[in-house]
């Protein structure tokens, strides 16, 4: 792929030597992505005009093209509407499908750039934007999705430009039966921690996700690139075990998780009087997979689903919420998760300075003022966006007719909604109406907000370490690629959002768990 590298840089002026300041690299990803935003925006609006429309589908209304522009360019992939009702051949491959690509490439790149300003030795430089996105897509994300489309087109997962096809079924009524290129989306909608799915009902579809080998691919993708990262940054330190660190408090987290959700899936249901509930389960492959899919995607920053969350034991969707409220750092988004557990490192380091009052240090760089006010900013704000959005929820009328459910449950659909999206994870608890004007417009801030409101904190700590010199450890130094770390940062991350989110979580999952013990149903 060095090729194809050398021409993007030769076209795009690009020298790679040349490194760029914080504010810089920062300038630079928000110019693309303001770009991306565009793209995808005019994409929808002229979609009628536009060719490989062979549905004859509309144009996108303003609020739902903007709310999917966001979506996209962010790598949440919340999706208010029904693909193959909704969103040409065109549309989904030249707007959805490289967004797919380069939303994924600028979180690696954001890690990129926040992993050399911690371990980098004076200088003022975090790297390049244009190479670091240009090395991501081509040497990393376009080869395996080049793979992984091909395995999945072999077991069947739709990959054309003809048009639906008109069925008849056996009861003599008219069908569509929808086709499209959905390989290639499916490929790195998975590997990018994208999870916007081609159909509607995303990787439950069976032109999407055809086998249980197509299942277990998707899976493994899910955690693929999030997981692999961590031993990236082990590498970049110069010390593989301060990634294996990080991937062993995620784990940790992934697994305490799973085992709430597998639990949670095989006790009685009180309220239908079954000994367990199939409804909503993704019954070609069975509830465990079903359960462990709705964890991977939620720990994963990824959104797309096999079985419908809405449908599943209130403990199981408490762990769906709260793996996304503690910020998608149990693996994350591909980059995204690393940079936001990194945050979560500095703010655990700092904690233990004062612990043993010690000036806080990681990689040999001191942490000061500067540092902790811009991670504490990184966490509050997508938090704020869903307290408050949530609150604003139940507090409007349109808002509150767009809930299937009443009780717990309808809390917990507008939960979730704002959960999703300023988490940037984009699965949906089903039942709640979001394609109204209120939802696409505050989703899609809300979006805007869980992104950009990390990456800039994220990339000004970056420069801000990167000038630092590099002191070498002492008796005094803290380890931080050892056991006692690891457990001091799985507690930090639960207690930050434990205390941030259990009264809502007390509202919704836990207040309905507890309901359907005694047979109420919502």
């Amino acid at each position: 792929m060095a090729p194809l590298e050398t021409w993007i840089f030769r076209i795009g002026g690009i020298d790679p030597k040349v490194e760029m300041s914080w504010s810089g690299y920062l300038n630079a990803l928000l110019v693309f992505n303001g770009l991306g935003f565009l793209a995808v925006f005019f994409l929808q609006l002229f979609q009628s005009q536009l060719p490989l429309n062979p549905a004859g589908l509309p144009d996108v209304p303003w609020p739902l093209a903007f709310n999917t522009a966001v979506s996209f360019m962010t790598n949440t992939n919340w999706q208010a509407y029904s693909g193959e009702a909704t969103l040409s051949y065109l549309v989904q491959m030249l707007g959805l499908t490289v967004q797919n690509f380069f939303s994924a490439a600028t979180g690696i790149a954001v890690f990129l750039a926040l992993t050399r300003g911690l371990t980098g030795k004076s200088s003022n430089g975090v790297g390049n934007f244009w190479v670091d996105l240009t090395r991501a897509t081509v040497h990393i994300l376009l080869p395996l999705s080049l793979l992984l489309s091909v395995a999945l087109a072999a077991q069947g997962v739709v990959q054309t430009f003809a048009p639906y096809v008109a069925a008849t079924t056996l009861e003599g009524a008219k069908q569509m039966i929808p086709l499209g290129p959905a390989a290639s989306q499916i490929a790195i909608k998975q590997l990018g921690t994208n999870g916007g799915g081609f159909f509607g009902v995303n990787s439950a579809h069976p032109f999407e996700n055809p086998t249980a080998l197509t299942n277990f691919l998707q899976a493994l993708a899910i955690l693929l690139l999030p997981a692999a990262l961590t031993y990236s940054f082990g590498k970049m330190t110069g010390n593989v075990k301060q990634g294996w660190c990080l991937f062993a408090a995620m784990t940790v987290l992934f697994l305490g998780g799973l085992s709430i959700g597998l639990w949670a899936e095989y006790q009685p249901n009180h309220g239908l009087g079954l000994p367990t509930s199939l409804e909503g389960k993704e019954l070609r492959f069975g509830t465990a997979s079903s359960v462990l899919w709705s964890v991977a995607t939620t720990a994963a920053s990824n959104g797309s689903v096999n079985a419908m969350h809405s449908s599943m034991a209130p403990l199981t969707g408490l762990v769906q919420m709260f793996n996304i409220m503690l910020g998608e750092v149990v693996f994350g988004g591909v980059g995204a998760g690393l940079y936001g557990i990194l945050i979560f490192v500095i703010l655990t380091v700092f904690i233990a300075g004062l612990m043993v009052g010690r000036t806080p240090e990681y990689l040999g760089k001191k942490i000061e003022k500067r540092e902790i006010v811009w991670a504490v900013v990184a966490i509050i704000l997508p938090s704020a966006m869903i307290l408050c959005g949530t609150a604003l929820s139940c507090l409007l009328p349109d808002a509150l007719a767009s809930r299937a459910n009443t009780g717990p449950h309808g809390f917990s659909e507008m939960l979730y909604a704002w959960t999703s999206a300023s988490g940037n994870n984009g699965s949906a608890f089903a039942g709640l109406n979001a394609n109204t004007n209120f939802y696409n417009i505050g989703l899609g801030l809300a979006m805007l907000m869980g992104r950009f409101g990390v990456i800039i904190p994220a990339l000004a700590i970056a420069g801000s370490m990167a000038g630092k010199k590099i002191s070498p450890p002492s008796p005094g130094t803290f380890p931080t690629d050892g056991g006692t770390f690891v457990m001091l940062l799985i507690g930090v991350i639960i207690i930050v959002g434990g205390l941030t989110f259990l009264p809502a979580l007390t509202l919704g999952p836990v207040l309905e768990h507890f309901l359907t013990i005694q047979g109420r149903l919502f």
